[in-house]
């Protein structure tokens, strides 16, 4: 198994996201190729994908670095792993090299949230040495 930073948006792309998307949501489709290509070309995030030694993705994860007036901020999302892959360790190396772009992009710190729904995944994040905040988080839909 193999991480790589994502730097074009293709069909293969586009179609590991139609599978991948709604193993981890009901709440948003799977991207389209034009999001996905402004994804790749975005100067703040980086979308990485975890292959197959034989190529398929099997999983994909999203970080995002950008400054704010108290100084850099980095945020992990939509860590995915395929279910037919899980407990292989994709999703601890997906998150693993998210953590080394960020920190090598200069962030303090690296946030992410996990459905409480999402038992397995919270206990990889809670063993990598990620805390749990003390926060309330917020929404506003339009």
């Amino acid at each position: 198994m193999r991480v790589e930073v994502v730097d074009g948006a293709t069909g293969e792309l586009w179609e590991a996201f139609q599978r991948l998307t709604p193993q981890l949501t009901d709440n948003n489709p799977p991207p389209a190729l034009d999001l996905l290509t402004a994804l790749v070309k975005s100067e703040s995030s980086t979308l990485l994908v975890a292959r197959a030694d034989d190529g398929p993705i099997l999983g994909a994860a999203s970080l995002t670095v950008y400054l704010v007036p108290t100084g850099v901020r980095a945020i992990i999302e939509d860590v995915i792993v395929d279910s037919s892959a899980r407990g292989q360790g994709i999703g601890e190396a997906l998150v693993s090299r998210c953590l080394e772009i960020a920190r090598a992009k200069g962030a303090p710190a690296v946030t992410l949230t996990s459905n409480p729904k999402r038992e397995a995944a919270n206990r990889l994040y809670q063993r990598m040495g990620f805390l749990r905040r003390e926060t309330n988080a917020y929404v506003f839909k339009f």
